[in-house]
Order: C-alpha cells, then structure tokens, then sequence
C-alpha cells in the first residue's frame, strides 16, 4: 500500500457520529447487493447534524439487482446517479447511488464531469461496508479523486493554491448555489490535510484550457439533466432545492403548490428565475 492510500485509508476509517452509522446501515440494507456507504460534504466537516441533511454515497454492485426496477436501474444507469431522500430518527439525508464501476469511472481522469471526483477529493468516511473486498475497492476508487482534481488543476503558487484552484474549476463546471469562497474555504477547513494528501499524490500535469471548456459544457448541462430527473425520484425535490438556494445564496425563493405537484415542470421554471438572479451559476 502506498502513501496516498494509506492516508486515505485513515481518513476513511475515522469515527463519526453514531446518528451517522445508524443511518449509513439502514441506506444500505434496503438495496441488495450494496457494497459500501460514503459520507461527505458540509455536515462531515463542520459536525453539525441536527437541522442539517447528510450527504451519502451508497455503492451497489449492479443497478438491477440493487432495485430490482427496470426503470431505476435505466435512469441510473444512463444518467448516474440517482439520489434519494432518507430520514431515520430525526435525522435527514439524502443518499446518491453508484454502481462500483461507475465510481472507478467517475473518480478517473476520463470522467465527463467533475461531479464525483471533485466530492471525493475532500474529505469522506466509509461508515458501512459489506465486507474486506468492498472496503479495499472503496479505497480505490476515493484515493483516485485527489489524483484526478490535482493532475487537472493549473499549477500555483503552492500546493495549497494549486488545490484551490482545482475546486475553483470544479465549481465553475457545476451549477452551484453555493457563494464564490466556498472552493476555498473547502482547503482553508483543513489545510494540512491538503498538504499531506498533495504531497501523496505527485500527480502528472494533464491540465488543459480546452478540457475545461469541455467540462463546463458538459457539466452545466448534466447538472440541468440530474435535476430533472431528481424532481421524478426525490420526494420534496423542488423544496430541497429552494431550502439549498436559499440557504447558500439568499434567494428568498418560495415553493408554490403546484410546483410541487408537478416537481419536474416547476424545476424547469424554477431554474430559469434563479439563473436571471444569480442565485446560481
């Protein structure tokens, strides 16, 4: 095992919260086949749970036999992934399902988007597993993300400044909510993490003007896409997104009841007001 792995391999082994584990052990047993549950994202880095909606990433084998739905299994399969919303004693989720090989693709350099990779070049726990094999692959695939964000990124001033532009970039090829320092502070929260992680990496230098186009192009539009399709598989979409919007970017924007009736047209109307206001870009 090398250096970056074995880091990685730390990081996702260290403890959080019981609430967390409860609620990673539940996501994973209503889906046969699951293989192993991430948590990331805000509520891992600040500890905050209460009031809050977790971030998971729930890993199954195979879409078919995790939902036993043609439909699901389609939609995830052609535009992954699908995302879910959980609560289990008073605590609020949202859950993301990969199959293992579209993980491995996703935290590679060839991925088209920047969703997955730029999330799992943060910190992340693996707070469930199905046993030794998934846990290793699991390691795999995360410790690939940093080497992906890294060789991506334009060289700067120092380590700690080539990582911030590599989020930097990353939230450009998104549609995001969030407010201009947040690529930022991402680093700032921890910033010798991102030393040791770095220095791990020794990433090659694939960084090109023309692929980032490409990236913002593609990722904008896949974002519109996963949000269309979210508002047909999550319950409360429309509102989960006006909360997010209006929680990152002051938005004041309220949810009207026919938009939640009909979640996919009142997201598409909804998207259009947000863009004209800035809310999200």
């Amino acid at each position: 095992m090398g250096e970056l792995e074995k880091l990685i391999a730390d990081e996702l082994a260290q403890p959080v919260d019981p609430r967390v584990s409860d609620a990673a052990s539940a996501i994973a047993a209503l889906y046969p086949g699951a293989r192993a549950v991430l948590f990331y994202g805000s509520c891992l880095r600040t500890g905050e749970i209460d009031g809050h909606m977790l971030d998971f990433y729930l890993i199954v084998r195979d879409y078919r036999e995790a939902y036993g739905s043609r439909w699901l299994a389609w939609a995830n399969r052609l535009i992954p992934p699908n995302v879910f919303p959980f609560e289990r004693n008073g605590v609020a989720a949202k859950y993301a399902v990969l199959s293992d090989a579209d993980f491995a693709r996703l935290t590679g350099p060839g991925a088209s988007t920047v969703s997955v990779w730029a999330r799992f070049a943060q910190p992340v726990r693996l707070v469930w597993s199905a046993d030794q094999d998934a846990r290793r692959a699991a390691m795999d695939r995360v410790a690939q993300a940093p080497v992906t964000l890294l060789s991506l990124a334009p060289a700067g001033a120092d380590l700690l400044d080539r990582w911030r532009r590599g989020f930097t970039l990353t939230y450009s090829a998104e549609l995001r909510a969030e407010r201009g320092d947040r690529p930022g502070s991402i680093v700032d929260w921890d910033p010798a993490r991102y030393v040791r992680i770095g220095e791990a990496v020794a990433p090659p230098a694939l960084y090109s003007d023309a692929r980032w186009r490409r990236l913002r192009r593609t990722g904008k539009l896949m974002t519109l896409v996963r949000l269309a399709k979210a508002s047909l598989t999550f319950a409360g979409g429309v509102d989960y997104l006006a909360w997010k919007i209006n929680r990152h970017a002051g938005a004041g924007i309220v949810v009207k009841p026919w938009q939640r009736r009909h979640p996919l047209l009142g997201a598409l109307i909804l998207l259009p007001r947000l863009l004209r206001k800035g809310a999200v870009r």
